[in-house]
C-alpha cells in the first residue's frame, strides 16, 4: 500500500506543528493552511507550502471549507489532516474532501454522523451491553418533555447539546424552574455554536471522574486500546490536566473500560484514531458519555506512555495500512502527566489574554517535553483558543512524574501575558491532588471557591 507523498494540514498552531513534524519523519512533503493572523508563526517556515486562506477570524480562513479544499486541489495534495478542533469532526466536511478524491485523515463519513450524534451514539453503546448515565431516549423536544424525563430519573440532571462538545450547550439542573431556564438557555447556546438546538438529558453525577479511553482501528476489523487518560481536573468542562494511567482505578476497572471502548468502535465500524469518554462514579462504576471522532489534544500523555506516535498511526491507517500489531502487543510503561498552558488569568475567572509575549524559556531535562508553537515575540491572536503550549513530563510512576512536572513549571518564564502555570503550582503541591483523590469538580472546590 503507498503511503501519502504529500498532506495539507487544515489547522493552526501547537497540532499544525504536531502533525508537521510526524509527516516530516514519514517524509511526507507538507502544505499548511493559516490566516492573515497566523503569518508571522514560526512553523510556516518547516512546511513545503504554506498558503494564506483569509483575515483572522475562523469564520473567514479555518472554517471556510472551499478556501481549505481550494488550497488543496492548487497544491495537488492526496491528504487532508484535520488536527482537532475547527473541521476536525464535521461530517460535511470529511465528505466534501472524499467526494474531491482527497483522503480526510480520520474516520468515515458515517461513523462522525452517528458517534458525532451524541443521542445516537448512546444508544448505540447500550446496544453492546455499554453502560450509560441514566437518561433520555433520544432527543428532548421540548421543556415538558424535559420535565417528564426529570421526573423518572429525578434531580440533578445534565442538560447536553447533541452536537458538538467544549462543554457548550451544557447545564445543571435541581429543580423544574432550573430545568427550564436551563433547557431554554442550551437550546440557544448549541443553536449558536453548533448550528443545531438539539438537546438531551442524563442523570447528573456529583463529582465524578473523566476517565477516556483512546483507540486506534484499521480498515480491516482489528481495533485496539491504547489505555486510559484521567482528565478529571477541568474548568467548566474544560479539561486543564491529564494523566496516564488513571491513578487509584483498579485494573478489572481499566480493562473493562478499555474492552468497552472497544465494541463501540466496533458497532460503529470505526477506523483511525477516536478517544472513547467515561464517568467513573464514586464505587468505580463506569458509564459512556460520548466518542470524540478526532485526536485529541492530550494525545501526547498516551504517546508517552506506549511510545505510539498516534499522528504518524493517523497518516499510515488513512493510507489504507493495516495496524500491524494486537492488543497483546500494546505495552504501558511510567506515568505521564500533561498541563495545557493557556493564556489565560485563573485570579479573573479565566479570562483570556492576548498580547505578545515578551519572553519565552521553555523548561527542559529528562523526561520533559514540550509542544508549543510559541516563541519570545510572539503575538497571541484574540481569534481563537487560549491554548498556547502543552507541557507533558513522563516518569516511572506519579510521584516521580508530579516531582518532574514541578521542577518543569518553575523553570517555565513566560512573560507579557498571564498564564494558568501559577495554577497549575499550587495544583500540584495540593494534598487531594498528590494522593489522587480528585474528580471533576477538584478546581471549583478547591481553588475557585
Amino acid at each position: 500500500m503507498k503511503r501519502f507523498s504529500r498532506i495539507l494540514i487544515a489547522n493552526r498552531g501547537e497540532v499544525a506543528l504536531r502533525i508537521l513534524r510526524a509527516c516530516k519523519e514519514l517524509d511526507i512533503e507538507t502544505v499548511v493552511v493559516y490566516s492573515s493572523a497566523d503569518k508571522d508563526s514560526n512553523y510556516l517556515r518547516l512546511a513545503d507550502q504554506a498558503i494564506c486562506i483569509g483575515p483572522g477570524p475562523s469564520l473567514q480562513s479555518y472554517l471556510d471549507i472551499p478556501k481549505i479544499i481550494s488550497a488543496a486541489e492548487i497544491t495537488d495534495v492526496e491528504a487532508i489532516h484535520p488536527g482537532y478542533g475547527f473541521l476536525a469532526e464535521n461530517a460535511h466536511f470529511a465528505e466534501i474532501c472524499r467526494s474531491c478524491n482527497i483522503e480526510f485523515i480520520g474516520p468515515s463519513v458515517e461513523a462522525i454522523r452517528s458517534l458525532g450524534d451524541k443521542a445516537k451514539a448512546r444508544e448505540m453503546a447500550r446496544s453492546v451491553g455499554v453502560p450509560c448515565v441514566p437518561g433520555s431516549d433520544g432527543v428532548v423536544k421540548d421543556e415538558n418533555s424535559a420535565l417528564e424525563v426529570a421526573r423518572h430519573i429525578g434531580y440533578p440532571v445534565i442538560i447536553k447539546a447533541v452536537w458538538g462538545g467544549g462543554g457548550r450547550g451544557m447545564r445543571v439542573a435541581h429543580n423544574n424552574i432550573s430545568l427550564v431556564n436551563g433547557f431554554l438557555a442550551a437550546r440557544t447556546e448549541a443553536e449558536t455554536a453548533f448550528k443545531s438546538p438539539e438537546l438531551y438529558i442524563e442523570k447528573y453525577i456529583d463529582k465524578p471522574r473523566h476517565v477516556e479511553i483512546q483507540i486506534l482501528a484499521d480498515n480491516y476489523g482489528d481495533t485496539v486500546h491504547l489505555g486510559e487518560r484521567d482528565c478529571s481536573l477541568q474548568r467548566r468542562h474544560q479539561k486543564l490536566i491529564e494523566e496516564s494511567p488513571a491513578p487509584g482505578l483498579p485494573a478489572e476497572v481499566r480493562g473493562a473500560m478499555g474492552e468497552a471502548a472497544k465494541k463501540i468502535a466496533r458497532a460503529a465500524q470505526y477506523a483511525n484514531a477516536g478517544t472513547v469518554e467515561f464517568l467513573v462514579d464514586r464505587e468505580l462504576n463506569f458509564y459512556f458519555i460520548e466518542v470524540n471522532t478526532r485526536i485529541q489534544v492530550e494525545h501526547p500523555v498516551t504517546e508517552m506512555v506506549t511510545g505510539i506516535d498516534l499522528i504518524q498511526e493517523q497518516i499510515r491507517i488513512a493510507s489504507g495500512e493495516p495496524l500491524g500489531y494486537g492488543q497483546e502487543d500494546i505495552q504501558f510503561r511510567g506515568a505521564a502527566i500533561e498541563c495545557r498552558i493557556n493564556a489565560e488569568d485563573p485570579a479573573s475567572n479565566f479570562r483570556p489574554c492576548s498580547g505578545t509575549i515578551t519572553r519565552f524559556v521553555p523548561p527542559g531535562g529528562i523526561g520533559v517535553r514540550l509542544d508549543s508553537h510559541v516563541t519570545s515575540g510572539y503575538q497571541i491572536p484574540p481569534f481563537y483558543d487560549s491554548m498556547i503550549g502543552k507541557l507533558i513530563v513522563c516518569r516511572q510512576d506519579r510521584g516521580a512524574a508530579i516531582a518532574t512536572m514541578r521542577r518543569a513549571l518553575d523553570e517555565f518564564q513566560i512573560e507579557g501575558v498571564n498564564t494558568t502555570i501559577p495554577l497549575y503550582k499550587e495544583i500540584f503541591k495540593h494534598f487531594h491532588f498528590l494522593r489522587g483523590n480528585i474528580n471533576t469538580g477538584f478546581i471549583e472546590e478547591y481553588f475557585l471557591g
